[in-house]
């Protein structure tokens, strides 16, 4: 039934044939490179933990900052002037959103603002000489406040353009240098970091159980106490803290949790590092530093009135990130198995050197210098074994094979305008003959086989070179050949001979009539398929023909998909025929299996 043979076919197994070469230096080769591949699995296994499943961590961060600064001048307004001031914690940090705080290290002050009208600052874009020179309304993003439309003293014979502002305006000054808080290099911040990693339930923090609280971070002698000392953060990231500290800066703390959380070698503890994350190059950018300014309120005689501070210092990001392995069969399978490919890399390295060096151009006689040229008889054997040619199977394609040369021809019908016995076609090496193939009576005329290489094996010729007769047609180079009695779109394949020059004909050879034109051996080969086929009458003509028709292309062309599109000469042809004739005298001619 139809059924059953679709349920067959799906239940089969389907497996690579694989050749297996005895040869000492491809076995000890693909064992070095097995060694080696094997040994990059094994150090990777081990060393990235690849046996484990990775948790990414999820974390909390909470920092204080402690200490005291002290500060003996301070610029306001633009004048420096001596102070004595003392600074703690809320006079120097201020509380940002995030992983982040911020600790103020110079700055700049206007006390004493009230809104009201008065001149800008003078700067090349704020000066003046009249009234022309200000526009009513116009709000510039760098100024300070709106003009009036007025051109006003600012000091001395200095007029720029009058603004309603807070006044008196900010001036534009440098930061001070040294930095009036240079001191805070010494202050400390302790972090807090709360690790969790959902997907094992771990839960752990980076202050560790019996901790000192009086330490300080030292990358050698203390590297897990939590409290930092900010001069030694900059010290540690390579930069100086009194340079940061005039324009200030982004300071990175990155806290890395590379945890092992298996229990024969459980270890998760914190590892800190420093960066800086802002750009050193103060030169080549247009606002160096990291600043921002914010304003202090109050009312004095009804009026209100700011104190305005243009603050300088480094804000810490405090980054954390890492992750958590443990044990899991699963991802040990799964590597496992991702990594048995690269075995494969043995066979496509030794495969590259078998298909490289069997290549004709590495031969002694053409490249004596060539080093690789010892081993490539072997490699061509290897490659022989290995692999098998095949063309893929056209109707248009044809072969032909000249007994007076030692190669085949392959043409494409569709490129035929002539006889073929004309047509150049492209050169082809003789495939090796197999035999077996004998016993496989064709369906129609066949024609490839294989010629044996050596030149006395192929041309056992009985008679001397004789001319063309006058009945054969002008193609014809042996005498013997007939005109083609196909029509006249399909004659041309017809037209071929079995010489490319002038010279006696190939039926005329001994093999000829031993390898083609035997009855017993041609009856032997048909029982040989079918031990009981009947052969009589007509029948046997038939059959006789057909397997005279394999038996030529068998040694002419050799390989069976080569001789499946072979070409009969005109004179193999009609002496096949004559020795077993059909009935009725007509004949299909050549047509293609496929």
């Amino acid at each position: 039934m139809p059924g059953c043979s679709c349920w067959d076919d799906v239940f089969q197994y389907e497996t690579n044939k694989v050749t297996l070469i005895q040869s000492r230096n491809y076995g000890t080769l693909k064992w070095v490179l097995h060694l080696i591949v094997f040994s990059y699995i094994s150090f990777a296994l081990v060393t990235d933990k690849m046996y484990q499943r990775k948790e990414p961590v999820i974390s909390s961060v909470h920092s204080k900052v402690k200490g005291m600064a002290e500060v003996t001048e301070e610029v306001v307004g633009g004048v420096r002037r001596s102070v004595q001031k003392v600074l703690d914690t809320a006079d120097y940090t201020l509380p940002l959103q995030g992983n982040s705080f911020f600790v103020m290290t110079n700055y700049l002050q206007t006390e004493g603002q009230e809104r009201g009208l008065c001149p800008e600052y003078p700067t090349p874009r704020t000066r003046c000489s009249s009234d022309r020179g200000c526009k009513k309304g116009w709000r510039d993003p760098k100024s300070k406040g709106i003009q009036t439309g007025r051109c006003v003293v600012y000091s001395g014979t200095t007029k720029t353009c009058e603004v309603a502002a807070w006044c008196p305006v900010e001036a534009v000054i440098e930061a001070p240098r040294p930095a009036i808080l240079s001191s805070a290099e010494n202050l400390t911040v302790l972090i807090k970091n709360n690790v969790h990693f959902p997907g094992h339930n771990y839960t752990t923090r980076n202050i560790l159980p019996g901790l000192n609280a009086s330490c300080t971070f030292h990358k050698t002698k203390n590297p897990e106490c939590p409290i930092f000392r900010l001069g030694d953060i900059f010290q540690e990231a390579g930069d100086n803290f009194s340079d940061v500290a005039v324009q200030g800066g982004i300071m990175g703390i990155e806290i890395n949790w590379d945890c092992n959380l298996d229990k024969w070698s459980h270890h998760c503890r914190p590892k800190y590092s420093f960066r800086r994350l802002d750009d050193k190059s103060v030169e080549e950018i247009l606002v160096p530093g990291y600043n921002f300014r914010y304003a202090k309120y109050y009312r004095e005689n009804n009026v209100e009135k700011r104190t305005l501070i243009k603050v300088f210092g480094v804000r810490f990001d405090i980054l954390v990130f890492g992750t958590g392995g443990k044990f899991d069969i699963i991802s040990l399978i799964v590597y496992i198995g991702s990594t048995l490919s690269y075995f494969g890399l043995a066979t496509v390295f030794i495969d590259f050197l078998i298909n490289t060096y069997s290549s004709a151009l590495c031969r002694s006689h053409v490249y004596p210098w060539c080093p690789c040229c010892k081993p490539c008889a072997a490699n061509e054997y290897y490659y022989r074994k290995k692999c098998q040619a095949t063309v893929e199977p056209k109707p248009t394609l044809k072969y032909v094979s000249f007994v007076d040369e030692p190669h085949i021809r392959m043409v494409d019908q569709r490129l035929l305008g002539k006889s073929l016995q004309y047509v150049k076609g492209q050169k082809v090496p003789r495939p090796p003959t197999d035999f077996t193939l004998l016993s496989k009576p064709p369906t129609s005329p066949p024609d490839p086989a294989p010629a044996p290489t050596q030149p006395e094996e192929m041309q056992p010729l009985r008679r001397p070179d004789t001319s063309a007769s006058g009945d054969s047609p002008e193609w014809c180079q042996c005498g013997s050949c007939r005109p083609s009695q196909l029509p006249k779109d399909r004659r041309c394949l017809e037209e071929l001979c079995c010489r490319r020059g002038p010279g006696p004909c190939i039926t005329t050879s001994e093999l000829f009539g031993d390898l083609v034109l035997s009855r017993p051996a041609l009856r032997q080969l048909l029982l040989y398929q079918e031990p009981l086929l009947v052969l009589d009458g007509e029948a046997t003509n038939s059959g006789l023909r057909h397997c005279a028709y394999r038996c030529y292309t068998t040694w002419r062309f050799g390989a069976q998909d080569v001789a499946d599109f072979g070409i009969l000469p005109s004179c193999c042809r009609w002496r096949i025929r004559s020795e077993f004739p059909r009935s009725h005298g007509q004949y299909s001619g050549f047509r293609c299996p496929y």
